[in-house]
């Protein structure tokens, strides 16, 4: 049986050495080697220069990060309460935009967002922008919304915040009622029992929720150069113009991502052990 399995999984570790494992060693090669070939490390002393653009992805990653979570679990818990028809039609609802190429909702959001956009012609048609104006004393014929960074976390939340929504729902549902049920008994009004039962138990999808949503969103580049205008680059938009723009460097490209792959990985561990404090806590 065990000699089945195994041969069963070969095709799998082929992929994974193939897609997966040999990507990060030529990372790793790259990130450490010279233009000619040589061991250096001088590709990491160079990347005190883009200081900047490290704070500014991990602090637009982190933004929408907790704006995901704070929408997305109280949609999850508000879903978990109704019925099944109502959950499965709240869930199509969801996952329906993420049908779409990730590229064309990118777009929409550009159309709804430029200065002439549909929200800056709602905005002139109601007469919102004239308020403004009288209240402010300014004289703006249009909001501008688009090349900020509220732009780019508006994006970040659009697409990512699905994965915020379904690893919770998915824990919430799978909760047993039982528990529920006996703290009410033992005397816990709804808030005791959402802080000291509901909230624990649904650590873990909200841990998983905040890793699905922060890894790609401190990593994404097409967001930040659609929404952002390119004019205040993430760490994607610097990879990429290592490897794709004029100043190719694959090697300090390389050091980039790989340093940048040693702190999501310390962020996830981070995470992970204080989850299974949390439900430690919980058990005791």
């Amino acid at each position: 049986m065990k000699r089945k399995l195994s041969l069963f999984a070969v095709p799998y570790v082929v992929w994974m050495a193939l897609f997966v494992v040999a990507p990060i060693i030529m990372v790793v090669v790259y990130a450490f080697s010279s233009g000619a070939g040589g061991f250096t490390l001088a590709n990491f002393a160079r990347m005190g220069t883009y200081a900047v653009v490290f704070g500014r992805s991990f602090k637009l990653a982190i933004i929408a990060t907790v704006i995901c979570l704070a929408v997305g679990y109280p949609v999850s818990y508000m879903m978990s309460k109704e019925g099944p028809r109502f959950q499965r039609l709240a869930m199509v609802l969801i996952m329906l935009p993420m049908w779409m190429n990730f590229l064309l909702r990118t777009y929409s959001w550009m159309a709804i967002l430029e200065n002439n956009g549909l929200l800056n012609q709602f905005f002139q048609s109601t007469g919102i922008i004239n308020l403004w104006n009288r209240i402010f004393g300014t004289n703006l014929s249009f909001f501008p919304m688009m090349n900020t960074q509220g732009a780019v976390v508006l994006g970040m939340v659009y697409n990512y915040l699905p994965f915020m929504i379904l690893p919770i729902y998915s824990v919430i549902i799978k909760m047993d009622a039982s528990l529920l049920e006996a703290a009410q008994d033992l005397g816990a009004d709804n808030l005791n029992v959402f802080r000291r039962v509901i909230l624990p138990l649904s650590l873990p999808g909200v841990l998983s929720g905040i890793t699905m949503v922060f890894v790609p969103s401190v990593s994404t580049f097409a967001i930040s150069t659609m929404l952002g205008g390119g004019t205040r680059i993430l760490l994607g938009d610097l990879i990429e113009q290592q490897f794709l723009g004029g100043a190719y460097n694959p090697q300090l490209g390389s050091a980039i991502a790989l340093v940048m792959m040693v702190i999501v990985v310390l962020c996830m561990w981070v995470m992970n052990r204080f989850g299974e404090g949390e439900e430690q806590a919980v058990m005791l």
